[in-house]
């Protein structure tokens, strides 16, 4: 009989768990909350058509996306402008400063990831890496994996 383990999902949410703390500080630090960059990372992929779309592809209701669309207008980080297909509808996209933003909590969650798998050897660094997004393609399909990069 082989080695016991984990299961998988209790892995994940035990990862998962400690790599969003890992994150919170990370971020703090460049003044933006988990849900700011969220819904900024989305962003980076494509404008949304519409702020439900949004919603969806950020996986946060729709009512509780205003505030956080609210509180990132005011920052300059994105816009919101009318949908000329559909007036109803608002067309969200990054400014220049939301673009450089997102990108520094990139670079600066990737130091931190470092940091985190410092002692595996790259090749098992990069390997791991290269698996999960594999998982994550398998199990979500590859366009929530492109979508969160």
């Amino acid at each position: 009989m082989g080695a016991q383990r984990h299961d998988l999902g209790a892995m994940f949410v035990r990862l998962g768990h400690a790599m969003v703390e890992a994150e919170r500080p990370v971020l703090s630090g460049l003044g933006v909350e988990m849900w700011d960059y969220v819904v900024l990372a989305a962003l980076r992929r494509a404008p949304a058509r519409s702020q439900a779309r949004l919603a969806e592809t950020a996986g946060r209701d729709k009512t509780r996306l205003i505030p956080i669309l609210d509180r990132l207008e005011r920052r300059g980080l994105v816009r919101r402008t009318p949908d000329p297909a559909d007036r109803r509808n608002r067309i969200v996209e990054l400014t220049e400063a939301g673009e450089e933003l997102v990108a520094s909590c990139r670079s600066a969650i990737r130091r931190m990831e470092a940091r985190m798998l410092a002692d595996l050897p790259e090749p098992e660094r990069a390997a791991f890496v290269a698996s999960l997004e594999r998982v994550s393609d398998l199990v979500l399909g590859p366009n929530w994996s492109a979508s969160h990069r």
